[in-house]
Order: C-alpha cells, then sequence, then structure tokens
C-alpha cells in the first residue's frame, strides 16, 4: 500500500464515514493540532526523568488518537454504525488524579513562572502552549458543530496536567522554577 493517494490533492480530506471537507476547516484543525500535540509528547518522553510521567504520557499520546478520531467522526445516524469509540469521562477524570499526585509533590505557587528550567520542562510548557490551542480548535468546532463535553474537558484538563508536569520535571532534574520578574 503506498503512503500517497492522491485523494488530497485538491485540498480536501476525508472523515471516517467518507465525508469530504477542506483541509483547512475547523474539524481538520482541531485534530490536527491533537497530531501535533501528540508529536511533540513523543519527543517530550525522550528527555523526560521520571517513568512515571512517561508512562502517563505515553497514555495520553493513545487517548489522543482516540479523542481524534472521536472528532473526525461527525456524529450522525449513518455514522453510528462505525462503531467509533466516543471519550469517556474517565479520560479527563484520570487527568484530575494525575494533577493532584504531582502537584502534591510540589511546593505552592506563590509567583508566575516562565516556561524553562530543565529540558524535559521545557518541552512539557510547549505541549502545554499546544494543548490550549488545541482546546481552542475544539471550542471553535464546538462553535459550528456539536462537540462532546468530554472532550472539551479534557483538552482544559490536559494543559493543567502539562503545567504540573513541567513543574515535577524541573524539581526531579534537580532545576527551580524560573520565577517571573515584574
Amino acid at each position: 500500500m503506498k503512503i500517497y493517494t492522491k485523494t488530497g490533492d485538491k485540498g480536501e480530506t476525508g472523515l471516517f464515514g467518507g465525508e469530504r471537507v477542506s483541509k483547512d476547516s475547523p474539524r481538520i484543525r482541531a485534530y490536527g493540532t491533537l497530531d501535533e500535540l501528540n508529536a511533540f509528547i513523543g519527543l517530550a518522553i525522550t528527555e523526560v526523568k521520571d517513568d512515571s510521567v512517561k508512562l502517563l504520557l505515553n497514555d495520553i499520546q493513545n487517548k489522543l488518537f482516540i479523542i481524534g478520531s472521536d472528532l473526525a467522526t461527525p456524529d450522525t445516524e449513518k455514522n453510528k454504525k462505525l462503531n467509533i469509540f466516543r471519550t469517556p469521562v474517565e479520560y479527563y477524570q484520570s487527568l484530575e488524579v494525575s494533577i493532584d499526585k504531582y502537584e502534591s509533590d510540589l511546593e505552592t505557587l506563590k509567583n508566575f513562572i516562565l516556561p524553562g528550567g530543565s529540558k524535559s520542562a521545557s518541552l512539557l510548557h510547549v505541549c502545554r502552549t499546544i494543548a490550549r490551542r488545541a482546546e481552542r480548535e475544539v471550542v471553535a468546532l464546538n462553535s459550528t458543530v456539536q462537540v462532546a463535553d468530554n472532550i472539551i474537558i479534557f483538552m482544559n484538563r490536559l494543559s493543567d496536567l502539562f503545567f504540573v508536569l513541567s513543574r515535577y520535571e524541573n524539581k526531579v532534574s534537580g532545576f527551580e522554577d524560573i520565577k517571573w520578574q515584574s
């Protein structure tokens, strides 16, 4: 099987279920940004020091694939036959558990902090900003078609998790958070 299909040569792509849409549609932007985030998470994993964080990031990567397929499959009667797994509430609940776990090992924030410190923390900050952009893309998509609340909540929690993980990685790497100098 060849990697190129030539079906997108005119600026359109196919969704699950067969519908053709422009490659710049809100739906494509939303799950395309999830794909970008997933790639950066893969890069972050190569630098992360803590094995439990690596496992968590790998789990998030798998969940992002499922959320991407959820976003790529309009919730229509025709597509119900495809049996696409839809994003469950447990996805964002597990992020909340992880946020609480890693945050409990950190000092309480008393200042704004700048992205940086260790290389792994810096990469996790990049993931945080991409997650925020992905969240904005999903919210924009939701203004044109209904997106499951679980996806929007997941994306909101995900950027919070990356913030906490960046601070945690700084701690385990022996770096202090960089305080914003006002």
